[in-house]
């Protein structure tokens, strides 16, 4: 090996901009959308959600919808997020237009998203 070579140690960590823009699928490969961002708690440090661009046709209608972090899981394979959740659903869910600004960052907000969805919030009880 010489002084050139930079040794690349494999871990689990992934650096937040490199989440921004990744594909979410289903699991047998269709796109949902992709991630936009990240809402990390300040305190606990933990991922609260992953904001999904999802729907619309040409840049038109598309909602950013914020998806408990507890559903996407990295999917090697395809080289993108999985959630495994119907459209109908993810029509149906707490969202917000493109073109507004997005925050979901009221407890109130965050109980109504993870209730929906059904899962555990981040922040436990």
């Amino acid at each position: 090996m010489t002084s050139d070579t930079i040794v690349r140690k494999k871990h689990t960590l992934i650096a937040s901009d490199r989440v921004e823009g990744t594909a979410v699928r289903r699991p047998k490969g269709d796109k949902i959308g992709s991630i936009e961002r990240l809402m990390i708690d300040k305190i606990s440090g933990k991922v609260a959600y992953a904001v999904l661009s999802f729907g619309g046709f040409l840049g038109i209608g598309h909602k950013h919808l914020p998806i408990p972090w507890s559903l996407l899981n990295y999917n090697v394979e395809l080289d993108a997020y999985e959630l495994d959740i119907a459209d109908d659903v993810l029509r149906k869910a707490p969202s917000s237009e493109q073109n507004t600004e997005f925050d979901f960052g009221d407890r109130i907000d965050e109980a109504k998203l993870y209730n929906y969805y059904n899962v555990p919030p981040y922040w436990g009880f």
